[in-house]
């Protein structure tokens, strides 16, 4: 098989991928529809709550990316406040590694079951019929990965390949890497699923690939900061917030980043849980820091916001 054969079949079977995600996000939102909502809006008042419920509707969505744009315009709407807001975004941060932990577990042959159900399911005329295509869509992306994992196979013999890799050996290389793959794809489930099959297929290193996977937590920040550019003040600042608590993270963990992932790598059982394993520890940590400096952080923010308008009103 030709290169050009070779990166065509993968990148098409990362846009199957990504097609997954987005559709079974949609179905999601719209089988939880206005009774999401409204949940959302009364489970959010107590801050832990909201780390819990942002951590919980990622691991179902399957999308940081996605419960990060639905706080931003929730927010917008006024149904959640800005403080309820910085709670699921550091619980959707956690949420986040379900997807390695699937991947990790090579559990992505339970694709073709979900397929066969949801298919059964939304073609009985019933109110289950919405859940039925939510279920063939979470099918859709783990078939997917495994027509991922197979398309990736003869990287595994490209010197190109080989070269490209190298050149994201280092920490800050592989950060750096993993923050504009992401940005690129919106989807920091894809990265990471990406890097866990390659180290699985021994084409990438463990080592290599946490800073790669650390790095998109910066990246998925981009989806957020996108839904907020035509939106008010408030709302731009909830994905503002979202970017420096992600920022603020891989800042802490970067000098230690290269000694953190050889520890990984000696802990785990085998080097796709590594990556797994890392990726949760980093999200907890990070996620943990985050909320020890949340008040302050808030302030200065509000107070930030706060000064920008004075210099609007007396410009204008």
């Amino acid at each position: 098989m030709s290169n050009f054969r070779v990166f065509l079949s993968i990148v098409s079977a990362i846009v199957l991928f990504l097609y997954g995600l987005t559709a079974f996000s949609h179905e999601i939102q719209e089988v939880g529809g206005e009774t999401l909502t409204r949940w959302l809006g009364r489970l959010t008042e107590k801050r832990w709550r909201a780390v819990v419920l942002g951590g919980v509707a990622t691991a179902i969505i399957q999308s940081s990316s996605a419960v990060t744009a639905l706080t931003v315009a929730l927010v917008e709407s006024g149904t959640i406040s800005f403080r309820s807001s910085l709670g699921v975004l550091v619980g959707a941060n956690i949420g986040t590694t379900s997807t390695a932990w699937l991947v990790s577990l090579k559990l992505t042959s339970i694709g073709p079951f979900f397929i066969v159900f949801g298919t059964v399911l939304s073609a009985i005329p019933t109110r289950f019929k919405m859940l039925g295509k939510a279920a063939f869509y979470f099918g859709f992306i783990f078939f997917s990965l495994d027509v991922v994992s197979f398309t990736l196979k003869p990287l595994a013999q490209s010197a190109a390949f080989a070269e490209v890799l190298s050149r994201a050996s280092t920490p800050l290389m592989g950060v750096l890497a993993g923050m504009l793959v992401t940005a690129v794809v919106q989807s920091s489930s894809i990265t990471t699923g990406l890097c866990i099959l390659l180290v699985q297929q021994n084409i990438l290193g463990a080592a290599a690939a946490v800073p790669i996977v650390i790095g998109a937590n910066i990246g998925t920040t981009v989806t957020g900061l996108v839904a907020s550019i035509r939106m008010q003040r408030t709302a731009r600042r909830v994905a503002v917030a979202n970017l420096c608590f992600n920022v603020f993270g891989v800042l802490l963990f970067l000098p230690f980043l290269r000694s953190f992932a050889a520890w990984v790598v000696r802990f785990a059982e085998d080097p796709g849980m590594a990556v797994a394993w890392a990726q949760l520890i980093f999200n907890l940590v990070m996620s943990f820091a985050v909320l020890l400096v949340l008040r302050i952080f808030e302030r200065r923010l509000e107070g930030f916001d706060a000064k920008e308008a004075r210099q609007t009103l007396s410009r204008g």
